[in-house]
Formats: structure tokens, C-alpha cells, sequence
């Protein structure tokens, strides 16, 4: 099925450039984050006319190397990304590397004179502090960064950026926000989560709230339940030291899953700014119920991949990966179930689940309908008819799909559930943007929308915190068992348990 395209002449839409001149600072110069995503997104900002005149990279990173090395290593990474060495030639003159130890204070006082050097020709000057490093470095550079003044606005703004995770838990989230706010004030943070710089998950809203069609049946009158997907191929490489103290809760249901459920589960904001959109998004965190611990098999199945095959290659299970403890009881599949107490979604089930080696790289938001209230075709029809579905597809073909049923042609009645399509690879020329360059160009911009505010991480963490300790505590003791699951399956038979006790299955689409 096609879509027609009906354009309004006086609307243009585009995507806003930045004008002012700022130097962007990367902590983890040398890292994966860095290679991958950062600079290939920085790279293709500029080469499409976003970035303004005087913006300029500076990396840091603890080894002593030239700026020509790094910028010779950077161009082996992107090589394979099929950039165009005559642009990159353009590019790299822009991007630079620092030398310096995290915790050496002096080092960040030669790192503001690098910085003041670097902005001489400009009155005002404005610096991004991007914090591509583990989690356990975002402290101490913060309070480096502060002690020398560099969060200090006196000459232009001042911005720091950090990756998820946010914290471990509730305690230690509030005591590293502490840390931040001494010297960076909230509008001057950005907690950084990429899936929200998807197409699909900023049309959320759009999808929901500028069509009058989708709005009056979005509640628990018309929807049966809603499952949320995150599945992953790719196992844990060589982030093993990374990835066995977070676990799959922490990696990707406290920021990921959360921030998908609250845009499909929130009120329409009085208007479509930043403060506006995540005070409804904290609304529904604070509505979902606690999951009851002293039932946690009811509502939770954990999981930790064996070895199998993933597009016909044999991938080893989690326990022989580099660097893992044989030990290791480490969740790297979830399925959860939960509850929002409101009056919107009362009694509707929200199934959550994500997982690493999995059967497809998938992100999905599946929502159901109810059956039809009187089945008039019950006389006729020698099978029961399907229900209506809406699947918002975030990833990797990004689009909406809209299940319906249709009568066949012929003299008996016949029905089939056809589904209507739209994907935004074949709707829009061009190349869409990625993830990190919508976010990093919004950074830029000094717009809100698409990260977190403290109070989101603290709600989230606070839903998420009691399950984490009980699962941790009592995990053990084989309260809540871990299941196995085959490398290249949808996890855990177990999780299929959560779903078919409302009389249904898990939706791949």
C-alpha cells in the first residue's frame, strides 16, 4: 500500500544550522564511542553546511600522541564508512588531540590555556564538553572541568554532555548529579540518550497528537496492551569489564525502554517545549506501579544468551565472551511487565523486553487493539477475526505500520489482516539523520527536548532501583532463576510466559 504525500506550500521544514562558533571538547578521544559515532557525525554535520565557521574538535585522551597520528588513526575508522577522502582532508584540519590524566588537576589548567589559545580570534567562546568515558571518569571530570574555571560562563556558553549510564542506581545517580551541579546548572547539562534522535521515537508525539484520528482511541477503552521491543544481534564484544557490572536493566531498560514507554504512554504537554514534554513524561514515570518483589517472577524473566548462530555464523555464549567471569550471573535479556496507574491506562499492560543475541536487531513499539465489541460474523466466518495494530518501527527500517482486516474477493466471506505502511527510506530523499548527529546538532543548539531531565533519571531510577536490589540479592538463592537462551533465538522461552497469560504472543513485525 502507498501513501500520498499532501504538502502545505506555506510550511518548510528543515533542520536549523548553528551560527555561533564553539569548540567541541571530547573526553575519550581514542574510545569506540568516539570512532563510531561521534566524528563520523561530526563529519557529516559539516559536510551538509550545519556546522558554523570557527567550530572546531578537540579529543583528549591519556596517551601522548601528534595530531597527525590521531588524525591518521581517525581516518582508518571512517575509511570503511565510505567518506570522501578529498572532504575528509577539508574536515580533519578542524579536529585536534589533547594529552591529559583525568584526575591530574593541573592538566585541565593546560587544557584551558589549549582552549583559550584555540578561541583567541573570537570575543565570546563556547565550549561542549562531551564525556565519551565510563561512567566511573564523569565525577572527577566534572569537578576538574569546574575547579578551572572552565564551566564558567563569562565569555560564552558553556555546555557538558554525558552518556548513559546515568548512575547505577538511585543513590549513586543523586550523588553524581550532586557532583555536577556544583558547577554546571541543569540547563547547562545534557543527558545524552541516541534513541531519542531516532525519526521514529521524535514522531511519537507528532504520530499521536497532530492527528485526531489515533488520539481518541489511545487509552485503555480501545487498547488491549502494549509491548515495547529492544533486540540486539550483536553481543558484547570487548566491553565485557563495562557490560558485567550494568546488565541488561541498566543498560538499556532505565534510559532506552523508559524513555519509549513514557512517549507512548503521556499526556498531550500544554505545548511542545522541552520543560513541557518532560513534566508529562516524569507524569507517567511516577504513575507506573511498583512491580510487587515479593511476586518479581510474575512480572520479571531474566536471561543470559548460550552459544548458537547468528546469520549463519556460530557466536559463543555469554559466560566464554573475553573478559567475562565463568561466574557470572550478569543478565543479558529482560522481559518485564508493568502497570500505569492513571486514568488513561488502567488495567492496560505494558510489556517491556530487550535483549543482547538475539534472533533480529529490532526496535518496536506494537500496540493492540481490543476485539470488536460484537462479532456480527460469527455465523459466517469459520475463523476468528484479528485485531487492529499499530507498530511504530524505531529501528532498522524506521516507519509505521497500521494492521487492518479487509474482505477477500469471492463469493464466500474470507478475511486477511493486511497491514499499511510507511517508511521513511522511501517517503524521504536524501540521507536521513542519524541518531547522534540530530542530538549533537541539538547540543549546538542549546535544545532540551531530546535528553533527560534530573528529575526523569531520578523517577526511572526510583522504578527500577527496588527490582535491581532484589534481583541482585536473591538472584542467587534461585528465587529468580536465569535463563538460558540460544544465541540467535527471541530469548528465554520462559518471557513468553508474561505475554500469553493475556492470551497472546510477542509481536515481531
Amino acid at each position: 500500500m502507498s501513501i500520498s504525500e499532501h504538502s502545505n506550500n506555506n510550511v518548510v521544514c528543515g533542520v536549523e544550522a548553528v551560527s555561533t562558533p564553539s569548540i567541541m571538547v571530547i573526553f575519550g578521544g581514542s574510545g569506540d564511542l568516539t570512532r563510531r559515532k561521534l566524528i563520523p557525525a561530526l563529519y557529516k554535520l559539516k559536510r551538509n553546511g550545519l556546522l558554523p565557521a570557527g567550530f572546531s574538535i578537540l579529543t583528549i585522551g591519556r596517551r601522548t600522541m601528534s595530531v597527525e597520528e590521531y588524525r591518521g588513526s581517525l581516518l582508518e575508522s571512517m575509511e570503511s564508512m565510505g567518506i570522501d577522502a578529498g572532504y575528509w582532508e577539508i574536515f580533519s584540519k578542524d579536529v585536534f588531540y589533547h594529552s591529559l590524566d583525568y584526575g591530574d588537576l593541573d592538566d585541565y589548567r593546560g587544557l584551558n590555556d589549549r582552549l583559550e589559545g584555540m578561541g583567541k580570534d573570537h570575543d565570546d567562546y563556547n565550549y561542549i564538553f562531551y564525556l565519551a568515558t565510563p561512567p566511573s571518569a564523569f565525577g572527577v571530570i566534572t569537578e576538574n572541568l569546574g575547579k578551572c574555571g572552565l564551566s564558567d560562563e563569562e565569555n560564552g556558553w558553556r555546555r557538558i554532555v554525558i552518556e548513559k549510564p546515568f548512575g547505577s542506581d538511585l543513590e549513586s545517580a543523586r550523588e553524581l548529579d550532586n557532583r555536577i551541579k556544583i558547577y554546571f546548572r541543569e540547563d547547562q547539562i545534557f543527558r545524552i540518550d541516541h534513541y531519542l534522535g531516532k525519526e521514529t521515537v521524535q514522531d511519537i508525539l507528532m504520530f499521536r497528537f497532530a492527528n485526531t484520528i489515533f488520539e481518541p482511541v489511545w487509552n485503555r477503552q480501545y487498547i488491549d496492551y502494549i509491548q515495547i521491543t529492544a533486540a540486539e544481534t550483536l553481543g558484547i564484544g570487548r566491553r565485557a569489564g563495562y557490560y558485567d557490572r550494568i546488565g541488561v536493566l541498566r543498560d538499556m531498560f532505565q534510559n532506552h525502554i523508559l524513555q519509549l514507554l513514557a512517549l507512548t504512554a503521556m499526556e498531550a504537554p500544554a505545548h511542545f517545549d522541552p520543560e513541557c514534554v518532560h513534566d508529562e513524561k516524569v507524569k507517567v514515570f511516577k504513575s507506573i506501579k511498583p512491580i510487587p518483589l515479593e511476586r518479581l517472577e510474575d512480572f520479571l524473566v531474566l536471561g543470559q544468551y548460550r552459544e548458537g548462530v547468528i546469520d549463519g555464523r556460530d557466536v559463543p555464549g555469554y559466560l566464554d565472551e573475553p573478559g567475562v567471569p565463568e561466574w557470572s550471573r550478569t543478565p543479558t535479556f529482560a522481559a518485564m511487565k508493568v502497570f500505569i496507574e492513571n486514568w488513561r491506562w488502567q488495567g492496560v499492560p505494558f510489556y517491556l523486553r530487550s535483549g543482547k543475541r538475539m534472533e533480529k536487531r529490532l526496535t518496536q513499539i506494537a500496540v493492540r487493539f481490543k476485539k470488536v465489541p460484537y462479532m456480527m460474523f460469527r455465523d459466517v466466518l469459520g475463523e476468528e477475526i484479528g485485531t487492529n495494530m499499530i507498530v511504530l518501527r524505531i529501528q532498522p527500517d524506521e516507519g509505521i505500520g497500521l494492521k487492518f482486516q479487509i474482505r477477500l474477493p469471492g463469493s464466500k466471506i474470507c478475511t486477511r489482516s493486511v497491514m499499511m505502511d510507511f517508511s521513511y527510506s522511501d517517503f524521504y530523499e536524501g540521507t536521513p539523520f542519524e541518531a547522534y548527529e540530530r542530538v549533537l546538532l541539538d547540543v549546538m543548539l542549546g535544545d532540551h527536548l531530546l535528553f533527560i531531565r534530573e528529575d526523569g533519571v531520578d523517577a526511572a531510577w526510583a522504578l527500577l532501583t527496588p527490582v535491581l536490589k532484589a534481583v541482585e540479592t536473591e538472584a542467587g538463592t534461585g528465587r529468580l532463576s536465569l535463563e538460558g537462551y540460544s544465541a540467535g533465538s527471541w530469548g528465554p522461552p520462559l518471557a513468553d510466559r508474561l505475554v500469553q497469560e493475556g492470551g497472546d504472543e510477542w509481536v515481531v513485525v
